[in-house]
């Protein structure tokens, strides 16, 4: 543009007519050298993505880009990533120097926000001189592909939870115990203080002197962790669907059952029963549960609670812990599904969890200042309403609830998990 600029002067000013003519011999050479330092040679870049063997769902991962420059001199690069199109970024570049016969590294971070096959592209980088009028490009890793997994970085966010399985719960009161869940340990001779309730008779009679039996907290109580897959849970939430968000609490959960020697065990459902985890307590049980919930997708149907009730009716026979992730609406929605959680709470503790609809929250705390505000704000706080009303019904049955936001579901459903276990209520 410089030389353009001379060559409109010299119309007006013929001296400059010659410095426009030098500017272009120079605007060549220049051109033929930086030419010749980019593309004489071969191999003079290397490049390579770094990419985690598996991405973790909802959470921030890190992809790095490393480059080793053989070139004589310092290079200039673009680099544009060709990443999955499951995150719609089109305008994705970076910049960055290396200098030569050194290896330079820069990073990027991904959040994926569905769980899937994440499909790279080619890696290109475009490497320029100090004189940036010619840029040669280099294509590496071509094809790579990432699977997305449930929340796997959740694990260790919530490891600190299960630091000492004896202390008191993270966010819980102490609570009276209620029930007496025990098994079976040894016998023993009695001693001045033990319960007379547990003298075993027989084995006093074989050894002539009084014998007790001695009883420990039960410890592998089936939790089983029951996931809808209908089309209410595709409700999405700051990038993740409901669904995603109970599939991330799911694994989290199963960790803390495990760790605090429970079975954990998993299924989803909709018109069907699928990725059924039987609840065992066994050193492969926590990668089941992950490949189960890789897997886990919705079919945009309303859910048959009539199959779940059918289905834990015939396969768990024990006496089991159900966190059952769903949402209810309205009241009506709920009462279609009762006779069938009341069929379940005759045989099993159940917890029914639902999730408050924050977009109605923040309708609600905000000032109205038009008519159509006031009718809005109206029928938020209506559908609020009947979200308590939801728990009360619940309640009514022996039937526990917890009703959160999506971002507190995990931390909100450990403790409800907790809690029943400080209670002995199982």
């Amino acid at each position: 543009m410089a030389i353009v600029v001379l060559f409109c002067v010299s119309y007006f000013v013929p001296v400059v007519f010659n410095i426009a003519q030098l500017s272009i011999l120079v605007l060549v050479v220049l051109f033929v050298l930086d030419f010749l330092l980019i593309f004489i040679g071969k191999n003079k870049l290397e490049g390579k993505r770094i990419a985690p063997d598996r991405f973790s769902n909802g959470d921030k991962n890190d992809v790095s880009i490393e480059v080793h420059n053989n070139y004589p001199f310092t290079v200039y690069l673009d680099i544009i990533d060709e990443i999955p199109q499951q995150f719609q970024i089109r305008n994705f570049q970076l910049k960055t120097s290396v200098k030569s016969r050194k290896t330079g590294k820069t990073t990027y971070s991904v959040r994926p926000t569905e769980r899937g096959e994440y499909h790279f592209g080619h890696l290109n980088i475009y490497a320029n001189s100090i004189i940036r009028l010619v840029a040669k490009r280099y294509k590496f890793d071509e094809g790579m592909v990432v699977p997305t997994y449930p929340s796997f970085k959740q694990l260790k966010k919530f490891e600190l939870l299960n630091i000492n399985k004896n202390s008191t719960d993270y966010g819980l009161k102490k609570v009276k115990r209620l029930g007496h869940t025990m098994e079976f340990e040894q016998i023993k001779e009695y001693v001045l203080g033990d319960d007379m309730r547990t003298i075993n008779w027989k084995a006093t009679a074989k050894k002539n002197q009084l014998m007790v039996n001695q009883f420990q907290d039960e410890k592998s109580q089936p939790v089983y962790s029951v996931i809808d897959r209908g089309r209410t849970m595709k409700m999405p939430f700051n990038g993740l669907s409901l669904l995603d968000y109970a599939i991330n609490s799911t694994l989290v959960l199963s960790n803390i059952i495990l760790k605090k020697h429970d079975k954990a065990g998993m299924l989803s459902f909709s018109k069907k029963i699928n990725n059924m985890v039987v609840a065992e307590r066994r050193t492969a049980q926590m990668q089941l549960i992950l490949e189960s919930l890789y897997n886990v997708k919705t079919d945009f149907f309303e859910s048959d609670f009539g199959i779940l009730y059918n289905n834990v009716k015939k396969h768990i026979t024990h006496r089991s812990l159900i966190l059952l992730y769903t949402n209810f609406e309205t009241l009506d929605s709920l009462e279609r599904q009762l006779p069938y959680l009341k069929g379940l709470a005759k045989s099993h503790l159940v917890v029914v969890i639902f999730f408050k609809n924050t977009e109605l929250e923040n309708l609600i705390q905000n000032k109205a200042e038009t008519v159509q505000q006031v009718y809005d704000k109206v029928i938020a706080e209506k559908f609020d309403f009947e979200k308590r009303l939801i728990v009360n019904e619940l309640k009514k049955y022996g039937i526990y609830s917890i009703l959160t936001t999506p971002e507190n579901l995990t931390i909100d459903t450990i403790n409800k998990y907790l809690e029943i276990k400080a209670r002995g209520l199982l």
